[in-house]
């Protein structure tokens, strides 16, 4: 089987799954039903840019700067479960790295929001590797 038949065959497949399911009455009083989809709040992209992200995000796609900001959590989150010396300082250079990256791609300094959960644990870890 090639793979167009494939996708063919999986869409069949999920068509009637989901008609199957609309005619027991699964999809009937879900919160929001009969209600608009909320509109987007694109008014901090520039408007040359909003059909672009429109088309990336249902693409499945993440703007670099959203992706970016992803990797630098998801190295702090690595950094506060670390318990090797060595990891640990290979975690920190990497987000060193990272965060100077986005500051000199983006000509502005990245911060962690106070409010973000990330900001005090980092704080916090990378004050315990610097007393080691």
């Amino acid at each position: 089987m090639n793979a167009p038949n494939a996708f063919s065959a999986i869409q069949l497949i999920a068509e009637k799954r989901i008609a199957e399911a609309q005619e027991r009455g699964e999809f009937d009083n879900l919160p929001g039903s009969g209600r608009p989809l909320p509109d987007e709040d694109m008014s901090l992209v520039p408007e040359e840019l909003r059909m672009a992200y429109k088309i990336l995000r249902n693409a499945g796609c993440l703007p670099p700067e959203i992706e970016e900001q992803k990797e630098i959590n998801r190295l702090a989150d690595l950094l506060e479960q670390c318990e090797e010396e060595q990891e640990r300082l290979r975690h920190m250079e990497k987000l060193r790295f990272m965060i100077l990256r986005a500051q000199m791609r983006h000509r502005r300094s990245i911060r962690l929001e106070e409010d973000d959960p990330y900001y005090a644990r980092l704080l916090e870890r990378l004050s315990r590797a610097s007393r080691k």
